[in-house]
């Protein structure tokens, strides 16, 4: 036996004798991963995240603040070796029983299938590329840890990045080193999340432990939108076209019934949050311009309506504090009154509209006060600016959106941390942009989970984030695999005797 099928046989052992299995968390982010695998009974052992707030989150939420957690590295710098030194966790080869995270899809470009099969052998060739290079120490990790189990989350558009199936590459790379390997498409708000966001799932595990590979089937129903099937409907495109080689690690995601509870949606999940009324709030001058720190405690006010605000609050070792501190908005003064005439569903067009609705009746106003501006004079054009937002109406249609209530939210970008137009508040009366909480909410973090840096810093670590709740039910159902019930074992230990009989 080799020292490879040792150290897996050991695992496996160790696993059927009750321990959990230990997670690394590779391009961890702050931890939507890790958040899911934990809920579902497993250990995150250590991460890697080059981002240093996101790295502080991960290191505070799942490790207390350890200063040797919450440092952010560079995993093109980090050897295998030295992160499990630098953690004091053992033998490299048996730290870690799995392996999650998903590379940017960048690093895969141009990198040709037939390379990939021997990048381990060849990683000299790759160096002059740092997109490939992200995924030579993908592959390093792997080889190096062992892990009896690998998870990839990333977009859809992998199943097509400029002309190339890359889960479909990884997998080839994955089944070439001992593993089996399959990969979907699921759609978060299947599996109790209020955001419509559509994500490519790849599972591996050694063939020691099985020759299959499912999916979570789902827990809640909903008829996605025209915009999300065409985003499915493009990622699969290229599967069936006849220039592709088979895409054998495919499978269609479980389908879900109509009979399963409605998706949750945004009113659900933002319901019991305190109200903020951003007009109120800038008359007053309580809301000024300048970082939003998460020094100020807000207090809920209400108890939680629906089931998902409850698990929200309650989550173990997440739960609610007395007060929130993250739930702050931006400092958008010349768009407030816009966004309470806003309806739920408008986006950049129609939003225009409505402004240049509100610039003609305010200089309608003052023509009634015998005040006239002339168009094209400064004064004219100084109206306009404090009222009309200046974007071109033919670009970035969709930048803007007013969340419907009655819906989950559209998917939540990492661009919130630049701006937050893509979910104005379904309330006009609050007539606002989410809050960094309210974010948290809609992608599925719970309550006690603490986002390290200011506003924009923990939007943007949201906006990158695995939705906990969809990598918890991924990681309950591979929990199924790598520790079978008792009941399980004894089934397959039974029919392993009476086969030999």
């Amino acid at each position: 036996m080799t020292i490879s099928n040792r150290t897996i046989q050991q695992k496996i052992a160790r696993l059927q004798a009750g321990g959990k299995p230990r997670v690394l968390d590779l391009f961890a982010g702050c931890g939507g991963i890790s958040l899911g695998f934990t809920a579902a009974g497993f250990t995150v052992s250590a991460a890697v995240e080059f981002d240093p707030e996101a790295a502080a989150s991960h290191g505070r939420n799942f490790h207390n603040g350890d200063p040797a957690h919450s440092q952010a590295r560079d995993i093109t710098k980090t050897r295998p070796d030295d992160l499990v030194r630098e953690l004091n966790l053992g033998k490299t080869a048996e730290a870690f029983d799995v392996l999650v995270g998903g590379p940017p899809c960048q690093a895969f470009a141009r990198v040709g299938r037939p390379k990939l099969r021997e990048v381990d052998n060849h990683a000299e060739a790759f160096k002059h590329d740092p997109r490939a290079q992200l995924y030579i120490d993908y592959l390093r990790y792997v080889e190096a840890f062992t892990p009896l189990a690998v998870l990839v989350e990333n977009v859809p558009d992998v199943l097509n990045h400029g002309g190339q199936n890359i889960a479909e590459e990884i997998a080839e790379v994955l089944e070439s080193k001992g593993y089996v390997c399959r990969y979907t498409l699921l759609n978060a708000a299947f599996y109790g999340v209020p955001q419509m966001r559509e994500r490519m799932i790849l599972i591996a595990y050694r063939r020691e432990i099985t020759d299959s590979v499912t999916f979570p089937e789902p827990s809640h129903f909903i008829d996605l939108p025209p915009g999300y099937e065409g985003t499915r409907s493009v990622a699969l495109k290229f599967l069936d076209n006849e220039i592709a080689d088979d895409a054998h690690c495919y499978v269609s995601a479980p389908k879900a019934s109509r009979s399963l509870p409605p998706a949750v949606t945004a009113a659900d999940a933002l319901g019991d949050l305190p109200e903020i009324d951003a007009r109120k709030l800038l008359k007053s001058g309580e809301l000024r311009r300048g970082a939003r720190r998460f020094d100020a405690p807000m207090p809920y006010g209400t108890a939680p309506q629906t089931a998902f605000a409850r698990q929200m609050r309650t989550w173990p070792s997440f739960e609610a504090p007395e007060a929130l501190s993250d739930h702050v908005i931006r400092y958008l003064p010349r768009d407030y009154p816009l966004f309470a005439r806003m309806n739920p569903g408008d986006q950049y067009p129609q939003a225009y509209e409505h402004a240049m609705k509100m610039f003609k009746q305010h200089l309608a106003a003052l023509a009634r006060r015998g005040v006239k501006v002339k168009p094209g004079s400064k004064q004219y054009e100084e109206i306009q600016a404090s009222i009309v937002p200046p974007y071109d109406v033919g670009k970035f249609p969709n930048k803007w959106r007013k969340m419907w209530s009655d819906q989950p939210a559209r998917t939540l970008m990492a661009h919130l941390g630049k701006d937050s137009y893509s979910h104005i508040h379904y309330d006009s009366r609050q007539a606002r942009t989410i809050s960094v909480r309210e974010a948290a909410r809609l992608h599925s973090f719970p309550d006690g989970f603490v986002f390290c840096g200011t506003m924009n810093p923990a939007f943007r670590q949201i906006g990158n984030a695995v939705p906990p709740l969809l990598a918890k039910a991924v990681a309950t159902h591979m929990m199924k695999t790598l520790k079978p019930t008792q009941r399980e074992t004894a089934d397959e230990s039974k029919s392993s005797a009476e086969a030999v009989s």
